[in-house]
């Protein structure tokens, strides 16, 4: 959840050995929810609403990194060294074209920015290691990924995403479609989540022009139990899902004011 009437802040990369050798990387500031307590009861939390800046060179130097990558068949990705510290601040979330990355087998995003992973990354076949490592604004990831079958290491900051065993911050409420027809290239973050939601989670079929249906579930994925937004094209293919992970929220759900299993 940002507040738009507290003034931005910024903290050091304390792991800056992990982006590059450069100390001092900064990272927007989070408040969404607590990384060393546990949640109130009555808390609540809200998507990130921050919108990619699709014309900041750090987005455009980017593009050309994954065009590069793509086309010598690359096997590691590591885009943040190179870029500026403030380009690394200006990238909130990967472009759809993070799915050609085919043959990719380690992608590293430590210290990112980001708020958000887009579901191209399920299209990432190769991946076997995937690393966000003190992206501590990343709180939660697209069911897609699972679709990354010889993903098998991870190092994620788990107390950063929602439904985290050690602090259980609750999930952001997920409404049902009104009926409206929408824009689904260009969804509003702060409601949905995601700014896109063309192909369903589940069946990879379309999306209804009312938007998608949506839902929550924590599933281990390689190393880490991670909390997966799913953009389904009908009830029937949330129907489907597979249960929870132990420990957590047993069967998918919309999130807010549910109840989660104790701390641990």
């Amino acid at each position: 959840m940002t507040d738009e009437s507290l003034p931005a802040q910024v903290f050091p990369n304390r792991f800056p050995e992990a982006v590059d050798s450069r100390p001092g990387v900064p990272q927007d500031h989070c408040r969404c929810l607590s990384q060393g307590r546990v949640s109130p009861p009555g808390a609540v939390t809200s998507f990130h609403a921050e919108i990619q800046d699709t014309g900041a060179p750090g987005w455009l130097r980017l593009l050309e990194l994954i065009e590069e990558a793509a086309a010598d068949g690359r096997e590691e990705f590591r885009p943040l060294p190179e870029l500026s510290p403030q380009e690394r601040r200006q990238i909130v979330t990967l472009p759809a074209s993070i799915g050609r990355l085919t043959e990719v087998r380690t992608l590293v995003l430590y210290g990112s920015n980001l708020v958000r992973i887009p579901p191209e990354i399920g299209d990432m076949t190769s991946l076997e290691e995937f690393s966000p490592y003190t992206s501590r604004r990343l709180h939660w990831f697209p069911y897609e990924i699972t679709r990354c079958a010889r993903l098998v290491d991870s190092t994620v900051s788990t107390r950063s995403v929602y439904g985290n065993y050690k602090y259980r911050p609750p999930f952001p409420r997920l409404l049902p479609p009104d009926g409206r027809m929408l824009d689904l290239e260009g969804l509003p973050p702060a409601r949905w989540g995601t700014t896109t939601a063309r192909t369903c989670s589940v069946c990879t079929g379309p999306v209804p022009a009312t938007g998608p249906h949506q839902a929550w579930i924590s599933r281990m994925v390689a190393t880490d139990v991670l909390p997966l937004l799913v953009n389904a094209c009908s009830q029937e293919c949330l129907d489907t899902l597979p249960p929870g992970a132990e420990g957590y929220i047993d069967a998918p759900h919309r999130g807010g004011a549910i109840d989660q299993p104790p701390p641990r």
